[in-house]
């Protein structure tokens, strides 16, 4: 009989997000996940919820509209800059700025666009306004142990340093 994922129960799987409109792969994972079921939520409640009662080797699809989790696409969070404007640093696609307000609240942005007169960047999250699908091959699902369950995944044994001597530098 196989395991089914349920509380308490070490899960590893992958999966990738699909964006359904284009089905381009928008992320994947490329090494295993592994959790401890109902201990920590790594991915959505819905996604989790979806796992439920699932066994090793299913093949899941969870269909989410992003704006129920990161709200609707705000056009207020585009920034388009004179590129003179922008420092050198923050010139490329995909480099990650982390802004202040007045109120010294912190909003994290991303560059999406430059051309040779502007910079763009963008504080909705990526998936605002989209919707996805996970795409999920559960691995391997068996009993946690009462170590892995305190800390919400696998843990593994610390190096065996035996035989290993101080070197002074």
């Amino acid at each position: 009989m196989r395991a089914i994922i349920e509380a308490n129960k070490y899960v590893e799987l992958t999966y990738k997000v699909i964006d359904q409109k284009t089905r381009q792969v928008l992320t994947q994972v490329e090494f295993p996940l592994g959790y401890v079921h109902g201990v920590n939520e790594i991915l959505s409640p819905r996604v989790m919820g979806a796992l439920e009662g699932k066994s090793e080797g299913d093949i899941i699809e969870v269909h989410i509209d992003c704006n129920d989790i990161y709200g609707p696409r705000d056009e207020e969070l585009v920034i388009i800059e004179a590129i003179a404007n922008v420092p050198e640093a923050y010139r490329e696609v995909g480099t990650a700025i982390l802004m202040e307000n007045d109120q010294g609240q912190t909003r994290s942005f991303l560059v999406t666009r430059v051309d040779a007169r502007t910079v763009t960047i963008d504080g909705n999250n990526p998936l605002c306004g989209r919707e996805v699908v996970f795409k999920l091959e559960i691995l391997m699902v068996r009993d946690a142990t009462d170590e892995e369950i305190r800390y919400g995944g696998k843990v593994d044994a610390a190096p065996d340093l035996n035989g290993c001597r101080a070197v002074s530098i």
